[in-house]
């Protein structure tokens, strides 16, 4: 009796924990990034990604259930978590999602400061504290998570070796931020155009 592919060791050893891999990688991808968008308030998006991670680990167990003897489908399970882990770290720091607050801590020229970020387009707020030895500045400035390195590139200018925080901002309301960059978005009629008149 001639056995189906899906019966042959090439499927069962080799394609399946290839497919369960990937699947653990989607998976826990997605509920990466849906803990970091709870953690946003993104309450649409959210469960709609809790869905897709869910579906996808219900197939993939199920498999792992259906052939219990083989045991390389448990490391590509193992594989495929740690895997996705990493993934949707990758993602989320792409996206570069959320708002963040900074403090900088310094012991003078702290108007300075704040005036080479508002100079900049970042807004920022001055505060007169006093340290363990003297009279220090603390800073605050709000930014959208992915102006972040160019904000800590003015605070390196001032003073390579400030001392600073970062944290998670969940919401704002009003503030100065620095308006987002348009892309300049060409009509397809446009280009088309333009290259009948080069024609």
């Amino acid at each position: 009796m001639e056995t189906s592919f899906f019966d042959s060791d090439y499927f069962s050893y080799g394609l399946l924990p290839l497919l369960i891999f990937l699947a653990r990688i989607c998976d826990v991808s997605i509920g990466t990034l849906r803990i970091i968008f709870v953690s946003k308030g993104k309450k649409y998006l959210a469960p709609t990604l809790g869905f897709f991670e869910v579906l996808i680990w219900i197939i993939a167990i199920s498999k792992i259930m259906q052939n219990l003897d083989n045991y390389i489908n448990y490391v590509a399970y193992a594989a495929g978590f740690a895997t996705g882990n990493y993934v949707g770290m990758l993602i989320e720091e792409k996206l570069a999602m959320g708002i963040q607050m900074i403090r900088v801590f310094t012991y003078e020229r702290g108007p300075d400061l704040v005036k080479s970020l508002n100079s900049n387009g970042y807004g920022a707020t001055s505060v007169e504290a006093f340290g363990a030895k003297e009279k220090v500045y603390l800073i605050y400035t709000i930014v959208q998570r992915n102006e972040l390195d160019n904000v800590l590139d003015i605070i390196d200018q001032f003073n390579p070796k400030a001392f600073y925080t970062i944290e998670d901002v969940k919401a704002v309301n009003e503030g100065i931020f620095r308006p987002r960059k348009q892309k300049n978005i060409i009509p397809f009629a446009n280009i088309l155009r333009e290259w009948r008149k080069g024609k």
